[in-house]
């Protein structure tokens, strides 16, 4: 007999409270290693949301992202001191500013995926890189359905981290 209590079999039989359970390790192993160089999941949203798709308005960034305005500012405030993005004029309306990621951000940005295979890795120690690989492909897809921003298509070249 083993002295580590178990769970009870009904609850590990209910894929949303394996999802909540594994979603909150990696939650935690994320926000861990992010602290670790100073960022956190929405500093990490918003770098790679401007090196995946460009510069952008803070007001489109917070919708593309789901991020509350005000929230979005205290990201800012973090990220512009420490040069990791650039705030200008928007050539295209002077009215408002247009935010892109920096050289330094993108190298934090590529730091901060390299964390985030870290805890992929001891998240799904238990799982082999082709399980590893369909897992994601599978939750990409049920997420899609639920999110109309990760609109799901097959062999888009997305690289699980």
């Amino acid at each position: 007999m083993t002295d580590i209590a178990q769970l009870p079999p009904s609850l590990l039989g209910i894929t949303p409270f394996l999802l909540s359970k594994t979603g909150l390790a990696g939650r935690r192993g994320m926000g861990e290693r992010l602290e670790s160089v100073g960022l956190g999941l929405w500093h990490l949203a918003v770098l790679a949301a401007l090196a995946d798709f460009g510069p952008s308005s803070q007001r489109d960034l917070g919708r593309r992202l789901g991020i509350d305005p005000s929230d979005l500012v205290a990201v800012m405030d973090t990220l512009l001191p420490r040069d990791l993005v650039v705030r200008d004029r928007d050539p295209a309306d002077r009215r408002r500013y247009s935010v892109s990621i920096s050289p330094a951000g993108r190298e934090a940005l590529a730091e901060a995926l390299r964390l985030a295979r870290q805890v992929r890795d001891d998240l799904l120690a238990g799982l082999d890189e082709d399980e590893r690989e369909t897992l994601h492909h599978l939750l990409r897809k049920a997420y899609a359905a639920l999110d109309a921003r990760a609109a799901y298509s097959p062999g888009t070249g997305i690289v699980p981290v």
